[in-house]
């Protein structure tokens, strides 16, 4: 079944209003809006299907404060009510170009979920700035797991500053480079 332009276009909104908040709102989020953001990953695309993931949520303000201290002691972060840790279960896959899938993987359901946080109302930011090992022992993920990303999410007052993206002509070619 085809999707109707009207859709593609509410995708490109949500897209285009996507941005990094730095300040958060002491404002819940409820559990259906994080639920539906969880299983915005759930149903990313993976190679061969392995779905290499694993989504840590975390709520507790004491575990938020610890992620903050090991995100380099970002304070915008423990603000947000919501993290999650998008993890690894398998580091070890190569796709047939030779390429390791995990980051590809969890990239595609990180953004995902970022997409559909953003379409929920809150505010998302995708962070990798913190120790790794720091995190895993906070969140017991098992040795030979990755943590690869954090999403830190939460309501925002701040608005979007419309970063500058390059013009389709500088990073789109047909046919060759």
């Amino acid at each position: 079944m085809y999707t109707s332009y009207k859709v593609m276009k509410d995708i490109l909104a949500v897209i285009r209003s996507r941005f990094s908040p730095h300040s958060f709102l002491d404002r819940e989020v409820a559990d259906d809006v994080v639920d539906r953001i969880l299983e915005a990953g759930r149903l990313a695309p993976s190679a061969k299907n392995r779905q290499p993931w694993r989504f840590v949520v975390v709520r507790d303000l004491a575990k938020r404060q610890l992620i903050s201290q090991a995100a380099y002691n970002e304070p915008w972060i423990v603000q947000a009510p919501v993290h999650v840790a998008v993890c690894s279960t398998n580091i070890d896959y190569k796709m047939p170009n030779g390429q390791t899938a995990y980051p590809i993987d969890l990239s595609f359901a990180a953004a995902f979920m970022a997409l559909q946080a953003v379409d929920e109302g809150l505010a998302c930011c995708i962070n990798t700035t913190f120790d790794e090992n720091e995190i895993r022992d906070l969140l017991t993920v098992p040795y030979g797991m990755r943590v690869v990303l954090l999403l830190i999410l939460g309501h925002s007052d701040e608005k979007p500053t419309g970063h500058e993206r390059l013009a389709k002509s500088r990073i789109v070619s047909f046919e060759h480079w």
